[in-house]
């Protein structure tokens, strides 16, 4: 078998990946990819078909890979909140080990997910799993695991934001503790029950 097609699409996908977190998909074009490639805009076209073939291959298994990443890493803990904390830690470390990458992910994403396979494991859908289950079980109070899941990725992506843009600088791994500590103290407290008839807002 002819590895050496599977390599240049690999390398291609790599380049553009780092230009793509560098200055946005919109402002990348093909011509720069190629070039930082050291191949011809003609080349670059035997395997993408366009810009935006290129990001969808990217992005997708790679974003999938993510996410039995994630499984992986809580299959080895015992409970909700381990198992949570396992997920926040390899979400850490996968930033940590390539953020251009990973800022590629989380950026693109919008534009992407609707394009995956139903029932396609993502990041969100395995820690949303994870939550369902223990607010099933009695585990977590009872809440909205669409909202748990919400809260849990905005305490944890919302760093590593701040990180792509100088705000917070060094490795995400060194906030593990403190994030999952966050995002378990945002699952655990909720508000008093509304009294019957009193305005929650008032």
């Amino acid at each position: 078998m002819n590895t050496r097609p599977k390599r240049t699409q690999d390398r291609i996908e790599q380049v553009a990946i780092h230009l793509f977190a560098s200055k946005g998909v919109r402002e990348t074009t093909i011509k720069d990819i190629a070039a930082a490639a050291g191949l011809s805009e003609g080349a670059l076209y035997r395997h993408f078909t366009s810009k935006d073939d290129l990001v969808w291959r990217a992005f997708e298994h790679r974003y999938v890979a993510l996410a039995f990443r994630l499984k992986t890493a809580a299959a080895a803990a015992m409970t909700t909140r381990e198992r949570l904390g396992a997920m926040i830690r390899e979400i850490a470390l996968a930033h940590d080990d390539d953020p251009a990458l990973f800022h590629f992910l989380v950026f693109v994403q919008h534009g992407q997910l609707s394009r995956l396979a139903p029932d396609t494991p993502t990041p969100v859908t395995v820690v949303h799993d994870l939550l369902a289950a223990a607010v099933a079980s009695g585990e977590l109070p009872g809440q909205d695991p669409n909202l748990a899941t919400a809260l849990v990725f905005g305490l944890v992506l919302q760093p590593m934001t701040f990180a792509a843009y100088g705000r917070l600088p060094g490795p995400q791994a060194a906030y593990v503790e403190r994030l999952a500590a966050a995002a378990w103290a945002a699952l655990t407290t909720l508000p008093p029950p509304t009294a019957p008839g009193k305005d929650p807002t008032s």
